[in-house]
């Protein structure tokens, strides 16, 4: 049996924000002494390989801003300014989404990023500190299929194209808007990678700033799995709705009763000419059996 289609595509209830939102982190003090940890490497010398890794989490979220902005002011700002509606608002809300916010969090992670003076430890102390606030970004993967099929819809329209291709154009974009519209997708899944780099080529492999990079690194893992969870979760209740939909002399109560949609298969009964296709929920084994694009139902066991 396999789970339930598009478990494995792009990694996703509205965010908990941080009570502290406009706080910045500050300076990082070393756990011995009080003293900021010292620089890599001397002005005017190479940097250490774990330099340059706290090198490429500050310049990436600094591309990563930019291309935000770029969405948020080049596309969003114009439609929103067009003397005359380009997009319809319910089309406008579906393919941003909640970007804005996304936007904002970043911005602010890159000033507190940018204060750290290439000191891995402060920088794992900027994911740490705003934590909760990362959950923004669930309400954004859970609502980017919704985002593909509105891009979808507006590229039909030969007048929202042409608009669409204009923005393109004047922000010079090599890519279109679907292509910036999934890195907060890809974002949000790549943080806890980069501070395993951290970890990886950390000199001292205990201690309180070692500790503090590993905090940060499960902190990131964590959020990542739990929109990696609430994806699953959502494409397995559209699903269910589907073979809700689909499903053939069933008298029993709405399927969602039985609790989440956990696996689908198919396997074929001794003397029975045709395959079986099952669905298993929480509570129970529903056994049909598939007539063209409908599933007939045969039996179920609780």
């Amino acid at each position: 049996m396999e789970e339930p289609a598009g478990g494995g595509a792009e990694p996703w209830s509205e965010g908990l924000r941080n009570s502290n939102n406009n706080a910045s982190p500050g300076p990082w003090l070393g756990a011995r002494g009080g003293h900021p940890l010292a620089p890599f490497s001397g002005p005017g010398t190479e940097p250490s390989y774990l330099g340059r890794v706290v090198l490429e989490i500050v310049e990436s979220e600094r591309t990563y801003a930019r291309d935000l902005r770029s969405i948020v002011e080049g596309y969003l700002g114009k439609i929103i300014d067009a003397e005359e509606p380009v997009l319809r608002p319910e089309q406008v809300s579906a393919l941003f989404g909640n970007i804005e916010d996304i936007y904002e969090l970043s911005s602010t992670l890159l000033q507190n990023l940018e204060s750290c003076a290439s000191d891995p430890v402060a920088v794992a102390v900027c994911f740490v500190t705003r934590s909760q606030e990362f959950a923004i970004y669930t309400q954004y993967c859970n609502n980017y299929p919704s985002s593909v099929a509105a891009l979808a819809e507006c590229m039909r329209s030969k007048p929202q194209a042409r608009f669409l291709r204009e923005c393109q154009e004047r922000l010079r974009h090599a890519l279109p808007l679907g292509a910036y519209l999934l890195k907060p997708v890809q974002r949000i899944l790549k943080y806890h990678l980069l501070l395993q780099e951290i970890a990886k080529h950390f000199e001292h492999k205990s201690g309180d700033d070692y500790e503090v990079v590993l905090e940060a690194i499960d902190t990131m893992t964590c959020v990542a799995w739990y929109i990696n969870d609430m994806k699953r979760k959502h494409e397995h209740a559209i699903r269910q709705q589907e073979i809700q939909s689909l499903l053939l002399g069933w008298k029993g109560p709405d399927l969602t009763s039985y609790g989440e949609l956990v696996l689908e298969g198919t396997f074929r009964v001794q003397r029975v000419r045709h395959e079986r296709a099952v669905f298993l929920f929480d509570k129970t084994l529903l056994i049909t059996k598939r007539r063209g694009d409908h599933y007939v139902y045969k039996s179920h066991i609780p």
